[in-house]
């Protein structure tokens, strides 16, 4: 069976409904046009109408960039939709299939569905909030710092209104893949074959061009960031602490917090939870996110 699924114009007939606690759930929406099984995106929304638009986040799935689904989204959908902002999950092709440059262009395609069409499903184009777990919290940093990719889907900088990458280890390549080397050669461990090194295209200067932390400067409007980290992963940690400073450092706001009292999964599964230790933080970030431009930025 081919790994390409094309789609008719007859969309509707594809989509699974479903209700989620007073929200609506649509589900497998293509953004590309004739595109890829894995080019589907899923929305929840608020069944109730409301004046004007909703605020909308965007979640990005983790999976190493070779793995997960749209469905790895925990309780976010529910708590998200019962305080009026639609809830959008999509799914990307993946490595080794498509290279790192293509994957990204998946994400950034997805983005740009939702800023041309999500008026038509309650949400407010001009409020976006961007985030992501592992690998998608690299995913997301990227898009929301290196404008050429949703530059490329003719989606301003403006219409994002926050960033929110949960626990991801490559927003500075280059320091990773150092690390985690050096730490093999240390114990005398073999070095993988499908490794950061190869997944970000075994190149140096595409590993530094991957990197969040390359793109950022002043004058690009990049949104506000919360960077959510696990305090026992020294990597993730260091590698939210080195985003929150050179975001910071160019006079964007950017705040990271760690946590101890959970782990890599717990920490996306449980976002939204109101036991969940990083909830608080979550849930102020996004509604401070979701008001309009004039009002107080979040902190």
């Amino acid at each position: 069976m081919s790994k390409r699924h094309f789609f008719g114009t007859a969309v509707v007939i594809l989509l699974a409904c479903g209700r989620l606690h007073g929200a609506e759930k649509l589900a497998n929406i293509p953004y590309r046009d004739g595109g890829h099984v894995r080019q589907v995106l899923d929305i929840y929304r608020p069944e109730a109408k409301a004046p004007g638009g909703r605020p909308v986040v965007i979640w990005i799935h983790g999976g190493g960039w070779q793995g997960g689904d749209k469905s790895d989204v925990g309780v976010k959908p529910e708590i998200l939709t019962d305080r009026g902002f639609v809830f959008v999950a999509m799914n990307y092709r993946l490595l080794p299939e498509v290279r790192m440059d293509e994957l990204i262009g998946d994400v950034a395609a997805a983005v740009g569905w939702v800023y041309r069409h999500i008026a038509e499903y309650g949400g407010d184009p001009s409020c976006i909030i961007v985030g992501g777990h592992s690998a998608g919290a690299q995913l997301a940093a990227l898009v929301c710092i290196d404008d050429r990719y949703l530059g490329g889907e003719q989606v301003p900088f403006t219409a994002l209104r926050g960033c929110v990458p949960v626990d991801g280890d490559t927003y500075d390549v280059p320091k990773i893949i150092m690390t985690g080397e050096h730490r093999l050669a240390l114990y005398g461990e073999k070095m993988p074959t499908f490794g950061h090194r190869q997944k970000f295209g075994n190149d140096p200067q595409k590993h530094v061009d991957f990197s969040a932390v390359t793109h950022v400067a002043a004058g690009k409007a990049i949104p506000p960031f919360l960077i959510l980290y696990f305090s026992g992963n020294p990597d993730t940690a260091a590698q939210a602490r080195r985003l929150e400073s050179v975001v910071g450092g160019a006079g964007y706001r950017a705040k990271a917090v760690g946590n101890w009292k959970t782990n890599h999964d717990l920490l996306n599964t449980e976002l939204g939870h109101a036991g969940a230790p990083a909830t608080p933080e979550f849930l102020k970030f996004v509604e401070a996110c979701s008001r309009p431009a004039t009002a107080e930025p979040p902190r």
